[in-house]
């Protein structure tokens, strides 16, 4: 490998630390290497190689070549060699503890997508507007009743997102404390506030580290069993029903397809928004001039939204592997390398965007890839957006004033990961 290629260390570990993303310094090492070496090798102590792939455009030509970049092959989130080794010894030679849509390749992948595809439709999620609705008022409500000072992470942007997609997925009320834990467990598994050991395993591949994620799967699994159960007997209108009677290829699928596709649509369907629905309170916090310009024009709440998930990009990364040999950003890439496609660096690509690191409402267009882009592109992004869209259109006229009332933090994740204590104080009508 020519010199040229190769990352310097300390930038490389930036990427795969998770406090680079709680204390925002990523963004360095990213500007860096955009500038640098776009598509760069990181050749770190006990990783296997990668390829770190920074530029807006460069991850779009990965992502819309499904066949020549797979998400099945090897691991589909980063992780050490020790780690995938264990991940295989405990799976039985597979890198994935879980098989969700996200580690999937064609062919499996368009067949397990199209089962729960109609129900994230724009035309369909359209119907729930009026059951979202009420949901937004209640949270909105609260947050008046709360004496103009609350963490706005902790007692409204985690639940609003969960009890909407609860209530699609068929989830009762009286679970979701349970299922918002299990959720925090999992994606905050490198958080020494939020892992189930509540340890400072940072490295998230340790075998402790790995023994607690594998066992919050575990009760993933016994949950959604139940429901799965119920819903074959009983089947009704909700998400649960589908997966529970999903067939492919005219067979029911496995009860571990099927678990891990609930687990998929439990966790990611309310986290990232949850994460993206505070980061634009962050950013309004941040940048007062933009709740001016939203308070004078209301028409401006998508922007909002768009520009908050842009500037937030809770999901941070996922992986690829080349297939065959190929050329991207000028670098030749091998059969079976890895890639680590870097969501919060093409969010904030100067070719692309405009201050990339300013918060701005009117951004257009607004090109980001925090949904992902292709095959795999999200499937609930019209779901989260709608859902952001109706709580700012509840909150927004009532909102008079709003600031940070201490520091906020972000979580300690390299994978998902957004704002963990939002401290506000705000007068509302």
């Amino acid at each position: 490998m020519s010199g040229a290629e190769r990352i310097p260390d300390e930038i490389a570990f930036q990427a795969i630390n998770p406090a680079a993303y709680a204390d925002d310094s990523v963004h360095e090492a990213f500007r860096w290497l955009r500038a640098n070496n776009p598509v760069g090798k990181a050749e770190l102590e006990g990783v296997y190689p990668f390829w770190l792939v920074t530029k807006h455009a460069d991850i779009l030509e990965v992502s819309r070549q499904n066949d020549l970049f797979h998400s099945g092959d090897m691991p589909t989130t980063f992780t050490t060699i020790e780690g995938d080794k264990m991940v295989r010894a405990m799976t039985g030679g597979s890198p994935h503890l879980v098989r969700t849509l996200v580690q999937m390749d064609a062919p499996d992948h368009p067949k397990y997508r199209i089962m729960t595809q109609s129900w994230f439709l724009p035309q369909n999620i359209r119907k729930l507007e009026d059951r979202i609705r009420p949901i937004a008022r209640q949270h909105v409500d609260h947050m008046a009743s709360l004496g103009g000072e609350c963490d706005f992470v902790n007692e409204i942007a985690l639940y609003y997102p969960l009890r909407v997609i609860m209530e699609i997925l068929g989830v009762p009320p009286e679970d979701e404390p349970r299922m918002l834990k299990l959720t925090q467990e999992l994606f905050g598994a490198q958080d020494p506030d939020l892992n189930r050991n509540q340890s400072k395993t940072e490295t998230m591949q340790g075998p402790e580290a790995l023994a607690a994620l594998q066992s919050v799967i575990a009760d993933f699994f016994m949950y959604f069993k139940t429901i799965t159960d119920d819903r074959k007997a009983n089947p009704r209108d909700d998400v649960a029903s589908v997966i529970a009677n999903g067939k492919v290829d005219g067979e029911p699928i496995n009860d571990f397809e099927a678990m891990s596709y609930y687990v998929i649509v439990a966790t990611a369907g309310h986290d990232t928004t949850s994460s993206s629905t505070a980061g634009a309170i962050w950013g309004l916090c941040q940048y007062p001039e933009e709740l001016a310009r939203l308070k004078a024009d209301p028409s401006l709440i998508p922007g909002l939204v768009d520009e908050a998930i842009r500037w937030t990009t809770p999901v941070k990364h996922f992986m690829r592997s080349a297939t065959a040999d190929t050329e991207l950003g000028g670098r030749k890439i091998a059969k079976g390398d890895w890639l680590w496609l870097a969501y919060p660096s093409g969010n904030r690509d100067e070719a692309v965007f405009d201050d990339p690191d300013a918060f701005r409402v009117d951004r257009s267009p607004n090109k980001h890839l925090a949904f992902g882009y292709g095959a795999h592109l999200c499937l609930g992004q019209h779901l989260a957006k709608m859902e952001m869209r109706i709580l700012f259109e509840e909150l927004l006229p009532r909102l008079e004033t709003l600031a940070f009332n201490g520091e906020p933090r972000r979580s300690l994740a390299s994978f998902v990961s957004g704002p963990k204590s939002l401290p506000i104080r705000y007068s509302m009508t």
